[in-house]
């Protein structure tokens, strides 16, 4: 018999009202609030929020796929008291839950953001940690089990009581290596997946497509990918709270995650595609999640 989930869930004390969250950079108060309102689902994660603004790559920053997209935004955004002022504060007044993606080059910056959000009104922190670290000759903090380690031990102590879940880069040898690194470091959930690289060569010019030119390969397909480590990652570490994410496009996609192992689930290219996908797919979701206790599944 599968397991039986409840529509709720709690993420690291956190009780969401359903399993589903917007990923990170995938929502918009003022453009997806048109479309639903933001506490109908589990969570919102906000964009990655860096101690100043960042401008972000140059254009182009996005191009299409078979299958999905690459995006090579370069987590463009107002900074910390932009993120406060701007981004926060309308959300939680519309009575959402709230993830900050946070964000930095060094650990100093991560440390910032993180002293920032401690007395705030956001709920749970998610580390980005496939930013490059500018001291360690720009590898990014996610690929080295040390790194990444040492980063969540700094951060969760400026953190104040905020959970702290860190967002997996999938670019890797081993995603059991990071996760465990950064568990025994400290972290309370994790996110999994983030985008692969890749890249699109334009046929005219034999140029690049994106003008950063490898970006970051999201949408259905590298959902196998995603399940794959979601399922990997759970077999390791049994009772971390985990976020699945990577290719979801309905209620379905939703559920193989959590037969995965996942806690909850993000969607992020599929509310490009359709701003109002996050609450269809919770929708979709309960739908299963019913018509199985119902049967006995």
């Amino acid at each position: 018999m599968k397991k039986q989930f409840d529509v709720g869930v709690d993420i690291c004390g956190v009780p969401w009202k359903n399993r589903i969250a917007a990923a990170s950079g995938t929502y918009n108060f003022r453009e997806s609030s048109r479309y639903y309102d933001p506490a109908e689902i589990g969570c919102i994660t906000t964009k990655g929020v860096s101690p100043e603004p960042w401008a972000g790559n140059e254009t182009p920053k996005v191009a299409e796929t078979p299958g999905g997209m690459l995006n090579a935004i370069g987590l463009a955004n107002r900074g910390l008291k932009g993120y406060l002022s701007h981004d926060l504060k309308p959300l939680k007044d519309a009575g959402a839950t709230v993830m900050a993606n946070v964000v930095g080059h060094t650990t100093e910056e991560y440390c910032a953001v993180a002293e920032g959000l401690a007395d705030s009104d956001v709920d749970l922190l998610e580390l980005n940690i496939s930013c490059p670290n500018v001291k360690e000759g720009g590898i990014a903090f996610g690929t080295d089990p040390r790194t990444a380690a040492a980063l969540v031990r700094e951060v969760k102590k400026r953190s104040g009581r905020k959970p702290v879940l860190v967002k997996l880069s999938p670019n890797v040898t081993s995603i059991t290596d990071i996760a465990k690194a950064v568990c025994d470091a400290g972290a309370d959930g994790l996110s999994l997946i983030n985008t692969l690289i890749g890249m699109r060569i334009d046929l005219k010019t034999g140029e690049p497509v994106l003008a950063n030119g490898t970006g970051g390969l999201s949408g259905p397909a590298i959902h196998p990918v995603a399940i794959r480590m979601v399922y990997e990652v759970r077999k390791a570490l049994p009772s971390i709270p985990i976020i699945g994410m990577g290719g979801v496009m309905t209620g379905a996609d939703a559920y193989e995650f959590l037969l995965a192992g996942a806690d909850a689930v993000a969607v992020g290219t599929a509310a490009l595609l359709d701003p109002a996908a996050p609450p269809r797919i919770a929708r979709e979701l309960e739908t299963i999640l019913f018509d199985n206790r119902a049967n006995g599944v």
